[in-house]
């Protein structure tokens, strides 16, 4: 049997488990925001590989390899660990915590709740046209790829590729999404170290290498040519302009990155995901990768420029082609899956952002998250249509590429600055946002046409985030900032003596322990943007203290000692409520008594929101009466204390009182 008869039954196995996986999730899909976000269910391995899956994509298959013939071991494994530990890791750490306090679904609503509206407007169209062009770039470049070994016609590939991703999306959004990341990481840790093994077994060890590596240079830190990455340079590539690209531009202003975050169980489960799965991606794939490229240089040195025709960065399929069958077909199998699942991310960040900071907010406001669902799949299938467009778009994946990253590095920007500098307003987001994103797509425009070759002295991305950082700093030193950034704002503690409805439900769930701004969104069930603006209300009022004024602290609340829960509470609800326990709680943990099944059977029979079950169950978690567990949905039961709790209140002859009260 012929590669294109091996390729075909294994893609055809690969299309079937995707839509099994597609059928299988949808039945977890309730509304918009399982559709999303996945109910904050998704789990620490499975979002290792998630994150993992995201950098594993048609660019880094490209560009690992294609930099180790240019640049030697060091330019392509140096541009690994910058995306994954300088992008990704950093994230994680310094990002996540943030991010997943906020309770934002998406980049834009949280430009709405740090800045305000017309911020999150523009950033959004933004966001969307940015993830729109990197996904067609995405999938192109890598039906490019299979039908140079394949023969097949480039349309007829792409249309099937789009058709079996829609599919399962539509169908399982992203629950359906991180089961094709997981399976995509399996498939690529099973098939570039088996790739890797055939090459060693076929071409020799590093011996090989050095005995073998055209020019003069060291195959550890210059290229076939003698080419070496420049650390500092303004021009691409280089160290610099990959850390201003691939870890600030592509992770830190991307929707597709903070759904990940949005998505967890957990604040502790979003940052070591981030962490552990940039480097899963650091040892396993950008390693292996950038070790075909060792090889590729060393067998195959006299097909690649400049010594032969061949661009470097298509060095992934002249090895394969040297390859026993059964193996290339696989390695390109793990390419093809790698390519599909960083699309289908993309097509659900961008289908979020238009869902929510567009469709919703502008159209059905009031809408709740089952009314969403429809029209959420609708947008997606739409979004889709208009990706396979795109593929087609003059010029080539290059000219597409290089046009859609204009529009993320002001988030990007926005995001950093907004987060740990609380004297960025409201008016340098904006304008740092308008001449951020104009100055990157018209200079990106300029270079491309050749009317001015800025690509000969800096990348475009430096241009823009220069005019971002410098607009968003002058105009914010310019402008009035903040009320907390105020001297003296915090002096006067006269408190209030009455508070409206909201702000009292709202301090009601801090007192029980529902401190974070997700948790209070969720319960409430709004927009974050909506129980922020009730947060800076009762701040001013200093009802509520944050933890911090940048930061993560800056989505943790406490209620100060001086105020008296009878402003905002009818009655106490005595020894029941000094467990902070609410009633809702409460009957959660007795439906656990009796097994998790049951409290599943509780939610789906009252229509329970998935958002405030999954805070529910989050806060029982945090205060130690439950214990998390499951690979893919959560699942909980109750720990010691959690049975003692039960315990301590069915022995008390004022149970049913307490729990009146407290409701």
């Amino acid at each position: 049997m012929g590669f294109n008869g091996v390729f075909l039954i294994f893609f055809a196995a690969f299309v079937v488990v995707l839509l099994l996986g597609g059928w299988v999730t949808r039945k977890w899909v309730t509304g918009s925001n399982d559709y999303f976000i996945a109910g904050r269910e998704i789990g620490l391995l499975v979002n290792i590989f998630g994150v993992a899956a995201i950098g594993f994509a048609g660019t880094i298959i490209t560009l690992g390899p294609g930099l180790a013939i240019l640049t030697g071991f060091w330019g392509s494994f140096g541009f690994g660990v910058i995306y994954g530990i300088g992008g990704l890791a950093l994230y994680g750490l310094f990002f996540a915590p943030y991010i997943r306090r906020s309770g934002a679904h998406t980049l834009s609503e949280w430009l709405e709740m740090r800045f305000d509206k017309r911020t999150r407007t523009l950033v959004t169209i933004a966001t969307i046209l940015g993830l729109l062009g990197i996904m067609a770039n995405n999938v192109m470049s890598m039906a490019i790829v299979t039908t140079s070994f394949t023969g097949w016609s480039l349309i007829g590939t792409l249309s099937v590729i789009f058709a079996m991703f829609l599919l399962f999306t539509y169908i399982g959004g992203f629950w359906a999404v991180t089961l094709t990341d997981f399976i995509q990481m399996c498939i690529g840790l099973i098939a570039l170290p088996v790739m890797l093994i055939t090459i060693i077994s076929k071409f020799g060890g590093f011996d090989f290498i050095g005995s073998n590596w055209p020019g003069n240079g060291s195959y550890w830190t210059s290229g076939i040519a003698g080419g070496q990455l420049p650390l500092l340079s303004f021009q691409y590539p280089s160290g610099l302009t990959f850390i201003i690209l691939f870890a600030c531009f592509l992770v830190w202003g991307n929707n597709y990155y903070w759904l990940r975050v949005s998505s967890t169980r957990s604040e502790r489960t979003a940052k070591l995901s981030f962490v552990f799965g940039a480097l899963l991606l650091v040892f396993v794939p950008i390693l292996i990768l950038a070790l075909t490229g060792l090889y590729a240089g060393s067998a195959m040195g006299d097909q690649f420029l400049p010594y032969g025709t061949v661009d470097p960065m298509a060095a992934f399929g002249v090895v394969l082609k040297a390859l026993p069958i059964v193996v290339a077909a696989f390695a390109l199998l793990g390419a093809l899956a790698a390519s599909i699942s960083t699309s289908t991310t993309a097509l659900i960040g961008a289908s979020s952002t238009a869902v929510r900071d567009l469709y919703q907010r502008y159209y059905r406001p009031n809408a709740t998250s089952k009314e969403l669902t429809l029209p959420s799949k609708v947008i997606t299938l739409g979004l889709g249509l208009i990706v396979w467009a795109l593929c087609f778009y003059p010029g080539g994946p290059l000219y597409l590429f290089a046009f859609s990253t204009a529009w993320l590095g002001a988030p990007s920007i926005l995001v950093f600055l907004g987060m740990w500098w609380k004297g960025t307003t409201k008016k340098g987001a904006f304008y740092g946002a308008v001449f951020g994103i104009s100055a990157t797509a018209l200079f990106t425009i300029l270079d491309l046409t050749k009317l001015i070759p800025l690509g000969q002295y800096t990348h475009v991305g430096v241009v823009g985030l220069a005019v971002t950082v410098i607009t968003t700093v002058v105009v914010s030193l310019m402008s009035e900032s903040d009320y907390y950034t105020k001297k003296n704002w915090n002096e006067d503690l006269r408190l209030p003596t009455s508070l409206s409805d909201d702000e009292k439900e709202v301090l009601t769930l801090i007192h029980y322990g529902y401190n974070t701004m997700a948790e209070i969104s969720d319960m409430l069930g709004v927009d974050s943007s909506i129980s922020n603006k009730i947060i800076e209300d009762l701040d001013k009022q200093h009802v509520i203290r944050r933890r911090k004024y940048s930061g993560p602290g800056f989505y943790t609340f406490y209620i100060p000692s001086n105020v008296s829960p009878h402003l905002y509470l009818k009655e106490m609800g005595g020894k029941f409520a000094s467990d902070q326990l609410t009633e809702e709680d409460y009957l959660f943990l007795e439906k656990l008594e009796s097994g998790f099944v049951l409290l599943n059977k509780h939610l789906q029979e009252n229509n329970f929101d998935s958002l405030k079950a999954s805070a529910i169950l989050s806060k029982l978690i945090k205060q130690g009466f439950l214990v998390e567990s499951g690979l893919w949905r959560r699942k909980v039961s109750l720990s010691t204390s959690g049975k003692d709790i039960l315990k301590k209140y069915t022995s008390s002859p004022t149970v049913a009182e307490e729990l009146h009260a407290v409701h």
